[in-house]
């Protein structure tokens, strides 16, 4: 009987390791780090997030959760995150009544959004962000109408061209290989244009070659 008691709590432990050992490694790919090969084997299954371990911040925002919802191709809740932390950085009278007017893009730290583009081009491989919606602006002259159309804000809907539903029905594309180029992150545009007119010309999208982002430094 001692034998048998003896036993079965070696098998207990050695199962409880073997769990931790599963989950501390989980946990370390999720954050970019990876066991070594001779503590436990690397699970071919599950991708390497690569996460960096630096997010800079001019105001003290954790970009932890962002980058982690666009690493497991969460785009709806990066989406509302991008929409959010905008009215963070932007300042208290921006967060206190809860939206951003456009004369207040220009407030807006560089370092935050060089840290929200950069995460948002890496795990969209480029297909994503205000620097594409720039670029594809410029293609357009700034025509906002065509704009919206090119990169599938709009719908057609018997026969008729209308602007997709956001609120309610969402009818907005959150799927990498489906979205068009551009397509996110939205931009609220129900008091009118001038706040994504504001975004999409700030001169942060000039001042650095976005088409090769990953040579974009950490600011």
């Amino acid at each position: 009987m001692v034998y048998f008691a003896a036993a079965l709590l070696c098998l207990l432990l050695s199962s409880t390791e073997a769990f931790l050992q599963l989950t501390h490694a989980r946990i370390s790919r999720l954050k970019g780090f990876s066991l070594p090969a001779s503590t436990i084997e690397s699970d071919q299954s599950e991708a390497s997030y690569n996460i960096p371990k630096i997010l800079p911040s001019a105001v003290g925002i954790d970009y932890v959760p962002l980058a982690t919802m666009l690493a497991t191709k969460d785009f709806l809740g990066a989406d509302q995150f991008t929409r959010d932390n905008l009215i963070r950085i932007s300042g208290a009278e921006a967060a206190g009544r809860n939206f951003v007017y456009w004369t207040e893009v220009k407030k807006i730290p560089k370092r935050d959004l060089i840290t929200m583009e950069k995460l948002w081009l890496e795990f969209s491989q480029g297909n994503f962000g205000y620097s594409v919606q720039r670029r594809l602006w410029d293609s357009e002259k700034g025509n906002f109408d065509n704009f919206i159309r090119k990169i599938g804000w709009t719908i057609t809907d018997n026969g008729t061209e209308r602007k997709r539903k956001w609120f309610g029905n969402n009818e907005f594309i959150y799927d990498l290989e489906k979205a068009p180029k551009g397509h996110l992150p939205l931009t609220n545009a129900l008091r009118g244009t001038q706040l994504i007119r504001q975004i999409l010309t700030h001169p942060l999208w000039t001042e650095y070659d976005w088409k090769n982002y990953q040579n974009i430094p950490w600011e």
